[in-house]
């Protein structure tokens, strides 16, 4: 069906943008490929790398199962996009809401410290999917994939930290940033843009109380966010109007879901700063914020040469937010609410060395020594920390061994953060370990996707995400 003729639009086609949500849009329709810095093209590769193996790590997951089970029902047979954990084809509607499930459902997908938000599992799902029914090339892929990333991490450094109290910021930004990106995909105007913002905020959701339940909402979050931002983008391309203020308006998103909203992080640094390469990777399979803490304790634990038995009590200077988000988890029940639980991802550091997928699954819910010693484990807001956060995530713990030794660990930066990033082997590998990890992709399947998506932007239309097994050989 041909698209229908554009609606009269309330936003003027030409002439300087004057709101925050038109800068945006002008931004992102204006943006090129050239126009990125090579280092952050290069950054946005290694996002995608990391994306990817954390999406082929959610195959078998429950959430991620029954997604695709309701895909299956509602959705087409068949379809040019594809659900990289089971390499079914569908439309790019399912195939983008799966992936996004999958992506998120282990915990390692990427973070940006400042907006508290999970770019990639909102951002690639959606692109990769329209991308394969569009026939859109590597060059594309990288620009959409910018475009997302710094119009959505703006979208929750403006929300403020009050918005993250209650609302999800991946399910709230993450559905406007997912619009952003196929819009941009779609070759979508300034105006047409505008309006799909606003089709995708006045859907966005996504609330925190999931948390006290052992609840499967995140992965409903992710999926939501990814499928209603390209359904916005879209509609918009068909002519359908959305709200031209949905960030400021008087009955938008500030206006519901904040108290504190900032309107000058919306365009801080267009085009100069480039908020991708901010992004940090995630190295522990959990909550990231348990993973400042996680990296202190290592450091002293190597320091001192210590072990689990030798340290009677530990207490985790942090953030309000960690306390607000790991706070209601105080006896998981699930692998997945383990890894919210700060007392269980210090329990695998100190028992097993590792956070990692295998000791989640073998360890967090069974071992009586990480049981143990999560109830050694407290956490206290720190004025210093707090202040410094979102912009910092500092891990600052102090512990008392059990010969009443006072000891003290901090990290101002944890692995993977801008200071501190994983270089391309250790993404390549983090990428690798995590797709076999269920038998989501082979070893060699990953080598093969990975040095495509290094070469992304050389080739017209890339394959970069594993449609059938026997196609990859």
């Amino acid at each position: 069906m041909e698209p229908r003729p554009a609606l009269d639009r309330q936003a003027p086609q030409n002439g300087e943008p004057t709101t925050s949500e038109q800068k945006l849009c002008r931004f992102v329709a204006d943006l090129r490929f050239e126009a990125i810095p090579p280092r952050v093209i290069q950054f946005g590769k290694g996002l995608m790398i990391d994306w990817l193996g954390s999406a082929l790590a959610g195959k078998g997951a429950p959430q991620v199962e029954a997604l695709e089970r309701f895909a299956a029902a509602m959705g087409p047979s068949d379809g040019p996009s594809t659900i990289v954990t089971s390499r079914r084809k569908t439309s790019p509607y399912f195939a983008a809401m799966v992936n996004a499930a999958a992506s998120h459902v282990v915990e390692q997908d990427d973070v940006h410290n400042g907006s508290v938000f999970h770019p990639a599992t909102v951002v690639f799902p959606p692109v990769l999917a329209v991308a394969e029914a569009e026939g859109k090339s590597g060059r594309d892929i990288l620009t959409a994939a910018i475009a997302g990333y710094e119009t959505g991490i703006r979208i929750g450094e403006f929300l403020g930290r009050s918005h993250y109290e209650v609302f999800h910021t991946t399910g709230t930004a993450g559905t406007l940033a997912a619009a952003m990106a196929v819009g941009k995909l779609l070759g979508l105007d300034a105006v047409a843009l505008n309006h799909a913002l606003g089709s995708a905020g006045t859907q966005a959701a996504g609330l925190w109380e999931f948390l006290r339940d052992a609840a499967d909402s995140k992965q409903l979050h992710t999926a939501k966010a990814a499928g209603d931002g390209l359904l916005a983008a879209y509609l918009s391309r068909d002519g359908f109007k959305g709200a031209t203020r949905i960030l400021e308006g008087k009955q938008g998103l500030a206006a519901g879901m904040s108290s504190d909203a900032d309107p000058s992080r919306l365009t801080d640094g267009l085009g100069t700063r480039w908020a991708t390469e901010e992004t940090s990777f995630k190295w522990h399979a959990a909550c990231r914020h348990t993973h400042p803490a996680a990296d202190a304790l290592q450091l002293l634990m190597q320091r001192e040469n210590l072990r689990a038995e030798d340290i009677a009590e530990v207490t985790c200077h942090v953030h309000q937010a960690a306390i607000d988000v790991l706070g209601p988890v105080t006896d998981p029940k699930t692998v997945h609410q383990a890894k919210f639980s700060m007392g269980t991802v210090l329990g695998l550091i100190a028992v097993h060395g590792v956070a990692d997928l295998d000791a989640f699954e073998r360890y967090a819910l069974t071992d009586p020594k990480v049981a143990a010693f999560r109830n050694k484990v407290r956490m206290l807001r720190d004025a210093e920390v707090d202040a410094l956060y979102p912009k910092r995530w500092v891990g600052k713990l102090t512990a008392t061994s059990t010969l009443r030794r006072a000891l003290e660990a901090r990290v101002d930066e944890p692995k993977g953060d801008p200071g501190n990033t994983l270089s391309a082997a250790e993404i390549e590998e983090k990428a690798t370990r995590l797709a076999v990890f269920r038998s989501g992709a082979t070893a060699d399947e990953m080598r093969k996707l990975i040095a495509r998506i290094w070469d992304a932007e050389s080739e017209g239309r890339p394959e970069l995400l594993p449609a059938r097994i026997d196609n990859q050989q």
